[in-house]
């Protein structure tokens, strides 16, 4: 579905990212793990074709991304950010019919009646009862559900997602992802995810590719990945790691090293 050969991004002499080259089957999710200015975010964007390439290639479908329009691109692939909507005065209804845009024609017309499929995913969120709601009046958790269901009206089948949970409390880390992991079984969308929490990405990501002062460390199955001398190497800190009681995913437990404060 995506292939990513031999990518080199440079902003004039500083060199950001360089041989990072890696596959993706469809309907699989890849998490982007690594730590604060290892390049996660600028690889998602050469990936969704915001910026150019400097050098290497990205293949969606066998084409390389440079043969396609943007309106093309956006008809086969969504971008959720890490806050996915600003507290603009659309309401949740508007909004989720922003998501049709790249199959308006030049006069803003669907090629398709939209509205059953809108219903249908606002039911599908809980947003329901909120579709004549401004986001305005929306907490954080709403609003990156409403963000969720825009690009779901969309119809992609790749979605890049940039840390769309870093602003939400744990309860809603958990539904966010678990929306996700539903929508990408039941459609066999492909996922390319950068994320924040290691435990997170663990427990939903089929691949975690690993990146580190902008060179490709790893890329492998959770299990392969996270493990204590690869978290200690590249996040410089020294973790537990344990299994997950339930679905047996590495989990990390943090250790306080006050003996480092100077």
């Amino acid at each position: 579905m995506i292939r990513v050969e031999q990518i080199r991004k440079h902003y004039d002499d500083q060199i950001v990212l360089q041989e990072i080259d890696f596959q993706v089957e469809h309907g699989l999710c890849l998490g982007i793990i690594g730590p604060n200015g290892s390049g996660k975010s600028t690889l998602l964007h050469l990936i969704s074709g915001v910026e150019p390439i400097t050098s290497g290639d990205i293949f969606i479908r066998n084409e390389p991304i440079r043969q396609y329009t943007r309106k093309e691109l956006s008809q086969q692939l969504a971008v959720l950010q890490q806050e996915g909507l600003p507290p603009l005065g659309y309401t949740v209804r508007e909004v989720l019919e922003m998501g049709r845009f790249p199959f308006q024609n030049w006069m803003g017309k669907d090629r398709m009646d939209a509205s059953e499929l809108i219903e249908g995913i606002a039911e599908q969120l809980h947003l329901s009862t909120l579709l004549d709601r401004k986001l305005d009046e929306l907490s954080g958790g709403q609003r990156q559900r409403v963000a969720l269901g825009k690009v779901m009206v969309q119809q992609p089948e790749i979605l890049l997602l940039d840390e769309p949970t870093t602003y939400l409390d744990i309860r809603y880390q958990l539904q966010f992802m678990d929306y996700v992991r539903k929508w990408q079984r039941e459609c066999g969308l492909t996922i390319i995810a950068v994320l924040h929490d290691l435990n997170l990405a663990a427990q939903y990501c089929d691949q975690l590719l690993v990146l580190h002062e902008g060179k490709q460390v790893a890329i492998g199955t959770p299990n392969d990945i996270i493990e204590q001398e690869r978290v200690t190497q590249v996040f410089g800190t020294e973790p537990i790691i344990i299994k997950h009681p339930v679905n047996g995913a590495p989990q990390i437990l943090l250790q306080p090293q006050e003996q480092g404060i100077e």
